[in-house]
């Protein structure tokens, strides 16, 4: 795609900038935690433009978000002037229904609520890859990479590997998405995510005390730090804080105590935050692609945020316990 001008991203960045007064702010989400009854709380996200909350409820909950979801990526891709960018953030969808139906079609399970309805790709066009062979609505990448699992799956028997083949080849599709796209706003984005997955990686190998190799096959490349950089790191018993330095520096000190034992929630909020942190910085510009990026990616954090809320409070956790859980917000 050739390189747009920060101009063609003004009208859409106007809209947004809009948009973003009726986001889950702090102070709503207090109002959330404190109010006295679900119902109440649920009144708060009918602020923000959700719907279908009268009854406070899971089942009303999961329908609500997940309608958000798909309406916010059809929105976003009906303004954008580069489809790339809503691409990335739908892509990871595509995947995870991949893996969902290559499983359950190996196991015979029905995939059932597992499916989520926000990628490229509706339901009946994955579904119809995975169960009939029509691959050709998906992209080449996406396709040689079912392919490839349902392959692996039937060799080996075992699940795991071909959900780390489909986490790689999504990562290397979002990587490939985003360069195509020309906003490096985007593929720094991209790119951060990658060191994210890595980090959360290689504290959960360290602490379960798998070996290198399991590592070597989770890690992913195309970030900021290279698997090999955390390998060896990780073979010399070196701290991880010394590998990734930067935005993730924080999060890799808190993760070298997980490693060890320690607990996990201040380091998965930290690196939930440092990814946070790389999106405010869009907020010193009036318009441009990274407007846009940082709405995509802060609404789906919203949807996340509005699941921890209502989830705890319908499922009786402390207010507290869920205010521990939460993440920075956007706005």
């Amino acid at each position: 795609m050739s390189k747009l001008k920060d101009t063609d991203f003004l009208y859409i960045s106007t809209r947004l900038r809009s948009m973003e007064n009726r986001m889950l702010s702090r102070e709503r989400m207090e109002r959330m935690l404190e109010a006295r009854t679900d119902e109440d709380a649920a009144k708060v996200l009918s602020e923000c433009g959700y719907t279908g909350l009268e009854k406070a409820d899971m089942d009303s909950l999961s329908r609500s978000l997940s309608t958000a979801r798909a309406e916010t990526f059809s929105e976003l891709a009906s303004m954008s002037p580069n489809s790339d960018i809503v691409d990335v953030f739908r892509m990871k969808y595509d995947y995870h229904n991949l893996k969902a139906l290559v499983k359950c079609a190996h196991s015979g399970k029905d995939s059932g609520s597992m499916l989520i309805d926000a990628g490229r790709y509706s339901l009946d066009t994955v579904k119809r890859a995975v169960e009939h062979g029509e691959t050709s609505p998906l992209s080449d990448a996406c396709r040689r990479a079912l392919e490839s699992a349902e392959a692996l799956l039937s060799a080996t028997g075992d699940p795991q590997k071909s959900d780390f083949y489909l986490d790689r080849a999504c990562y290397a599709e979002l990587l490939e998405t985003a360069k195509h796209s020309g906003s490096s706003f985007l593929l720094g984005y991209v790119q951060l995510q990658i060191d994210a997955a890595n980090l959360k990686s290689a504290v959960r190998s360290l602490r379960m005390k798998k070996d290198n190799d399991f590592l070597k096959g989770a890690l992913l490349p195309g970030g900021n730090v290279s698997p090999e950089s955390i390998l060896s790191c990780t073979m010399a018993g070196g701290s991880l804080s010394g590998v990734f330095t930067g935005s993730l520096a924080d999060a890799a000190a808190l993760g070298d105590t997980v490693k060890k034992g320690g607990p996990q929630t201040e380091f998965e909020k930290a690196v939930d935050n440092a990814l946070g942190a790389y999106l405010q910085k869009s907020r010193l510009v009036s318009f441009g692609d990274s407007v846009l990026v940082a709405y995509a990616a802060a609404k789906e954090n919203e949807i996340t945020a509005a699941r921890i809320i209502m989830s705890g409070r319908l499922g009786g956790v402390s207010t507290d316990s869920i205010r521990e859980r939460l993440r920075d917000p956007y706005v």
